[in-house]
């Protein structure tokens, strides 16, 4: 989802910027004069990682937190920019892509704390009887790449872990917008998000192949996608940080319990997805948001440290990235 954002969403940049001008102050008419506003920045068009919010919203928990909260789609930067910037104070973004906005004289100020997937759930998915259900089945075969350092690095790790010879994949730039589509081309196999793509072959009876990053290496079982704040707001209104993480839980337990219902909230604030791709995605992923984690949101310090570290140990960042940076469990309801 997270991978073609620019390619889509560059032609509502304007709107999304006039519509990002919350600052945490109080509304300052209506029934809302005493809620404090909240612009939270998606990563991507609204979809099942989202439903959370979309129940928080619907049943009113941000209203009962005193917080009017407003949805706006990316910029062609990504969320992490318009957070960093104060425009939203809340967006989504990954673990993996904000490993460099956490180093170096650019760094951005922002911090994830909360985890929307408790694991990864991302891998490879390619058309069946190609011989792609495991990493070294990609020789030969062409793979959709975005040309991202990290995306290729750890294509090649898993490909060499699977004994086969990265050099004989056949790398093609391409950001596709439907992966079936695409897997029925010249592309054979697409990193895609299971609880999404994986779940859109089987609505459509598609007989695919898949096989996950996280289960070739658990390294790879980092935060994707993640909840990320700015710093400053952090710092200067910790309540109300507080309090919308405790009514956005709200909302994700509520989807966790209620998955069918929660997907109608969804289906309310975008009727033009696809009802039963909408439906067996959120039956996916509801499974998904907590997982085996002790809560919803919480962030394991192991793993968050551990993919960094092994990007840093395969020279893909230019500084270390010390251990306990870029994320905070404190201010989730303890």
């Amino acid at each position: 989802m997270k991978r073609i954002l620019a390619a889509i969403l560059a032609a509502g940049l304007a709107l999304s910027l006039t519509a990002c001008g919350g600052n945490g102050n109080s509304s300052s008419s209506g029934e809302g004069e005493s809620l404090k506003e909240i612009t939270f920045c998606l990563d991507w068009t609204p979809n099942t990682n989202h439903t959370g919010l979309y129940a928080a919203q619907a049943l009113g928990y941000y209203e009962e937190a005193g917080l009017k909260v407003e949805f706006v789609q990316p910029p062609e930067d990504g969320a992490p920019a318009l957070v960093a910037s104060g425009k939203a104070q809340f967006g989504i973004n990954a673990q993996d892509t904000i490993a460099p906005a956490l180093i170096g004289d650019a760094a951005l100020p922002v911090t994830a704390v909360a985890a929307i997937v408790q694991h990864n759930t991302s891998g490879i998915l390619t058309l069946s009887g190609k011989g792609v259900d495991r990493p070294k089945g990609l020789e030969g075969r062409t793979y959709a790449t975005w040309q991202n350092p990290v995306e290729q690095a750890m294509m090649r790790y898993c490909v060499e872990k699977d004994g086969g010879d990265f050099s004989k994949v056949n790398l093609v730039p391409s950001t596709p917008t439907d992966v079936l589509t695409s897997l029925q081309t010249n592309v054979d196999s697409i990193w895609v998000f299971y609880g999404w793509d994986g779940i859109a072959a089987e609505v459509k009876g598609i007989d695919m192949d898949y096989w996950a990053f996280s289960d070739i290496e658990p390294t790879f079982d980092y935060y994707t996608p993640v909840i990320l704040t700015n710093n400053a707001f952090l710092q200067e209104d910790p309540e109300t940080a507080k309090a919308f993480l405790a009514a956005t839980r709200k909302g994700y337990e509520y989807a966790i319990a209620n998955p069918r219902e929660a997907a109608d909230f969804l289906l309310a604030a975008s009727p033009e997805l696809d009802k039963d791709l909408v439906y067996a995605s959120q039956e996916y992923l509801s499974a998904q948001y907590q997982a085996d984690a002790e809560a919803w949101g919480v962030i394991d310090p192991a793993r968050w440290d551990g993919f960094y570290q092994w990007l840093w140990d395969n020279q893909l960042l230019e500084e270390e990235i010390p251990a306990g940076t870029g994320y905070s469990n404190d201010y989730l309801p303890q």
